[in-house]
């Protein structure tokens, strides 16, 4: 039987309607393999705790962070589902879309049996590696043309210790290695953990010139636009905008400063520029990691009015990069994505005038007299070092060759060390001849909200609740032994007279951070349901149309995104 030619046609040109429509919204969503949007921008803004936004709302200008509050999608309650909130876990959980026992990240630096006895590894130290653009003051003593003041080495660094790809890695990898992804910090742990594996160049800066420099797993040597931006005066700027002139400890002192922000923002500009993203024909991403809230906050806290400064100058200072993006790639071209890695405490003594059971616990008191114990039970008369040089909450490393001496398994090393932490915590407590209260009050007391071992840890011996899960998700294992200490809520480790704050706890001031999105798939509109940091890079990767992270966790906040867009946006 023949078929009329009209006919025919006719049923062709339906068949190929129908099949566009069918296919339009998958071809919404396959937007990175042809560049719709031509650049991500993921933003972290380190130590920025989720309720500085409402505070401060009144005072932003611009479109700095009202770009996301009134014209982007704004998560009010967004918390990390875990409790080790520190730099190195929130940048891995926030690019990775999980938690610790997926990344394998549980702090800024931790005893690695494997590797060394005498030190600490840090997130990123990969001795296979060295460093690169060190300038001439920080080349160390071991390498020709030192100063004689010179560090001894410097270890260079690498994603080796993150055990789960980023977004920036499935970008790459879904488009065969054509997607462009960098990384830029003050942190070499936040420029790193952001972008990933196959990230091509991760930046941070020489902490005593500010110079930016990266690592030979990177590349050998700095691209001449870097070495161009080194070379440009920028720094010496940034020094002089920080009353800083001649200092040889960038990092800390300017890095603590607005200027840090400008600083770091002018040099992903140049990236973006120079790398020329956005215009590879398939979706780019830059990982852009603030960190001079973090050492102002760390500093003064978060109810000074250094940190309202510093807040109200970074609003100033993104409403001038985001102008930047619009004029130089225009922000229909950009999804852009912005967070924290982790909250802060206020200072003990702040909360404590308003009636807050907030203390600070001298750790190097409570590791003593936890050795003092620990030699009574099992050394009498001996000064034996039962534990490895610390502290650093919320873990407790024992010194397993101590006790593999004297054939105490692990079991019952760690077990007496839990059994011991809160006697010793509660022995820092004042005296009642010490307790002159302030008006009616009488002074907080440290107090132990929890205490598990390695042991419980690993084999899911925990509270079966919320808190439970978030112990479950700060677990790994690098091969010590060790207890978690988690103190009770607003205290934390440090000294009487201490004047700044510190974050380590799974409590809801140091977890509750900020999340915001802006582009073209996005509703605007603030969004008050709960919600947790490993959402983001899995609605990022979903509306992309790559593979979500290999340890993603998160969900598709689908109450924020339009019901379709073209893909020619």
């Amino acid at each position: 039987m023949r078929t009329h030619p009209e006919l025919s046609r006719s049923f062709s040109l339906r068949a190929l309607v129908f099949l566009t429509v069918l296919l339009l919204p998958m071809l919404a969503q396959a937007q990175a393999y042809v560049g719709k949007p031509k650049l991500i921008v993921l933003l972290v803004i380190d130590q920025f705790r989720g309720d500085y936004l409402n505070r401060e709302y009144t005072q932003f200008k611009g479109n700095g962070f009202k770009l996301f509050m009134d014209h982007g999608a704004w998560f009010t309650d967004c918390y990390y589902d875990y409790a080790n909130t520190k730099t190195a876990p929130g940048h891995s959980t926030i690019a990775t879309g999980a938690y610790t026992d997926g990344h394998g990240i549980e702090s800024n630096e931790w005893w690695d049996a494997s590797r060394s006895f005498t030190h600490k590894v840090t997130s990123v130290e990969d001795e296979r590696y060295q460093l690169v653009g060190l300038p001439a003051s920080s080349i160390p003593a071991n390498r020709p043309g030192a100063p004689a003041d010179a560090p001894r080495y410097v270890i260079g660094a690498s994603p080796l210790n993150l055990r789960a790809t980023t977004l920036g890695d499935e970008l790459r990898l879904a488009t065969q290695g054509r997607a462009r992804v960098f990384g830029v910090s003050l942190k070499d742990r936040a420029a790193i953990l952001t972008s990933g594996q196959a990230a091509n160049g991760a930046f941070w800066i020489d902490q005593a010139s500010g110079q930016f420099i990266t690592s030979t797993y990177y590349m050998d040597r700095l691209p001449d636009w870097v070495s161009a931006f080194n070379a440009s005066g920028r720094a010496a700027e940034a020094e002089r905008e920080a009353n800083a002139v001649g200092t040889r400890d960038f990092f800390e002192v300017v890095g603590s400063t607005p200027a840090a922000n400008r600083y770091e923002l002018d040099f992903a500009k140049a990236l973006i520029t120079h790398e020329k993203l956005g215009q590879n024909g398939v979706t780019d991403m830059v990982t852009i990691s603030l960190s001079a809230n973090d050492l102002e906050g760390h500093r003064y806290g978060p109810d000074s009015p250094q940190e309202l400064a510093m807040i109200l100058s970074l609003d100033r200072d993104l409403d001038g990069f985001f102008t930047w993006l619009d004029h130089t790639i225009g922000l229909t071209n950009v999804w852009m994505a912005m967070t924290a890695d982790h909250g802060i405490a206020p200072v003990a003594s702040v909360a404590e005038k308003l009636g807050i059971h907030a203390a600070t616990v001298d750790m190097k008191a409570v590791y003593a007299r936890l050795n003092a114990d620990l030699n009574a039970r099992y050394s009498p008369g001996a000064q034996t070092s039962y534990l490895l040089p610390g502290p650093e909450l919320p873990y407790i490393t024992l010194d397993k060759r101590a006790f593999e001496k004297i054939h105490v398994s692990e079991k019952d090393a760690e077990a007496e060390v839990a059994a011991l932490l809160p006697d010793a915590v509660a022995s820092l407590a004042p005296k009642p001849a010490e307790a002159t209260p302030a008006q009616h009050r009488l002074p907080p007391v440290p107090q132990v909200a929890g205490v598990y071992t390695r042991l419980a840890l690993a084999k899911g011996q925990l509270p079966p609740s919320e808190w439970g899960r978030e112990l479950a998700h700060s677990y790994y294992d690098h091969g010590n032994w060790y207890v978690m200490l988690v103190l009770g809520a607003y205290q934390m480790q440090g000294s009487a007279n201490m004047g700044g704050t510190t974050h380590f706890s799974p409590w809801s001031y140091d977890r509750h951070v900020p999340l915001a999105f802006y582009g073209t798939p996005f509703v605007p509109g603030a969004y008050h349901g709960r919600v947790a940091t490993v959402d983001l890079v899995a609605t990022l990767a979903s509306l992309a149309g790559v593979n979500q992270p290999s340890a993603a966790v998160g969900r598709v906040l689908t109450e924020a995104l339009k019901p379709s867009h073209p893909a020619s946006e």
